[in-house]
């Protein structure tokens, strides 16, 4: 959208206005202007200079932009409440309640050209369309949220590019996923753009998929960095919402800029409400690493703090992957009965095209539980569920462990050519412990 509306637009807001007013050419124009220059700008034939528009703005009683652009000043606070308002209920996890408060704040701020608050409300839709699974659209989102603002310095786009990066993971596309994310964190850091808010988003969300391709080293670290990072908040919501109830409040005493001073604030919190959220990925890495290093207790803690903050948030691929996590170590602790319970209850949320990897997982460890329960038919078809998830994802290490456990499965019931079949599939796949087919990763924060 222009800078500002035609002339012959603009010429017909101010002589509207006029009238409304019940004011002459000749009071509208003094003591700057002529009647005629009135009278000829409200015909359409002069294209005002910001100078006279400011003028006519405070005779005429209203703000500049409202005469230049059509919108009024109050537009832009009003739809900034109504997105905090979003954003606090999608925080709390109401996700169809947000997506409709979003999609009302995108439809009012498209005709004005109000890129700014587009882009948060298209934001909001990527991240409810996230959280309930419909990656397309989210994708889609997210790509219109970074388009709008591309004139705007990396770090205000970051949260759309860890949008995208987020959909194409839980889509199965992992090297995507980590090539966007390390290729936002090398520009921040070598371009010294520290940006904190911006460096835990992107730490953050590259757990998930470095732990898939087997990158655990990368992994552990960027949990370290986000950790490092993280804000420190008491209560954020509580604040936010005291934010919001005073800018309620100063809107309705028209004053407009101590309103958007308290809603920016409600915003900024609320954004950090949701990046606490994704500190349950630091606790789900931790985990990991505990369950590596043989600390089962404490492994099972950190996966149960993971599970439990991400399901306050009814983030639901989310908490079924770090179930399969948790599944895993209880049944390492003997408690396989709770494990295949915890599974079943979220096969139903993972599929090939939501969290492929973490699907295969669960069939992976059914099967496991399977054999030890000598069910040979069940272990055999889920290790084949499993294989094909991962043969779609491209994790090539969990591959290759799945054909060592189908081809014992294989061998000791007899079929030794397809045990020799799956073998080969596995050495196909092999890869060391910990090793990764990434490049170099990025440049570091200064911490």
């Amino acid at each position: 959208m222009p800078e500002r509306d035609d002339p012959e637009i603009i010429g017909r807001r101010v002589q509207r206005l006029r009238v409304e007013r019940g004011l002459t050419q000749r009071q509208l124009a003094e003591p700057a202007y002529t009647p005629a220059y009135v009278s000829t700008l409200e015909s359409g034939r002069v294209r005002p200079s910001d100078d006279a528009l400011r003028h006519l703005a405070e005779r005429l009683g209203v703000g500049f932009d409202e005469l230049a652009k059509g919108r009024s000043a109050r537009l832009v606070t009003e739809l900034r409440l109504q997105l905090t308002g979003a954003q606090r209920t999608l925080a709390t996890g109401e996700t169809e309640a947000a997506a409709h408060a979003f999609r009302a704040v995108l439809d009012e701020a498209e005709p004005h050209g109000l890129a700014e608050e587009q882009a948060a409300a298209l934001l909001g839709l990527g991240e409810c369309g996230t959280q309930t699974g419909e990656l397309v659209e989210a994708r889609k989102c997210f790509e219109r949220a970074e388009e709008t603002l591309a004139d705007a310095p990396l770090p205000a786009r970051v949260p759309a590019i860890r949008g995208r990066a987020v959909a194409h993971y839980l889509a199965g596309e992992l090297r995507y996923a980590v090539y966007l994310l390390e290729s936002t964190l090398d520009e921040l850091n070598r371009g010294g753009l520290h940006d904190p808010d911006a460096l835990l988003l992107l730490y953050a969300s590259a757990i998930g998929p470095y732990m898939d391709m087997g990158a655990h080293a990368r992994a552990a670290q960027a949990a370290e960095f986000a950790l490092a990072l993280a804000p420190r908040a008491g209560d954020p919501a509580l604040v936010a919402r005291m934010h919001r109830s005073v800018a309620r409040t100063l809107l309705a005493e028209g004053r407009l800029a101590e309103a958007d001073a308290s809603l920016a604030k409600a915003a900024e919190l609320y954004r950090q409400l949701q990046i606490r959220t994704e500190l349950a990925n630091c606790h789900w890495m931790r985990g990991y690493v505990c369950a590596q290093n043989g600390e089962l207790e404490r492994a099972e803690d950190e996966l149960r703090e993971a599970l439990d903050m991400l399901s306050a948030k009814r983030a639901a691929l989310y908490s079924s992957q770090v179930a399969v996590e948790l599944a895993d170590v209880l049944h390492r602790r003997g408690k396989s009965e709770e494990a295949a319970a915890l599974l079943n209850g979220v096969l139903g949320d993972l599929s090939s095209e939501r969290g492929a990897v973490h699907s295969a997982a669960a069939h992976r460890l059914l099967g496991i539980i399977a054999e030890d329960t000598g069910d040979t038919d069940d272990a055999e078809e889920h290790y084949v569920r499993a294989l094909s998830l991962l043969e779609r994802a491209g994790a090539a290490g969990d591959l290759a462990d799945l054909c060592r456990l189908l081809g014992d499965l294989l061998r000791r019931t007899g079929r030794v050519e397809a045990a020799l079949d799956a073998y080969r599939t596995g050495l196909g796949h092999r890869t060391a412990p910990g090793t990764t087919t990434l490049g170099p990763a990025p440049a570091q924060p200064p911490l």
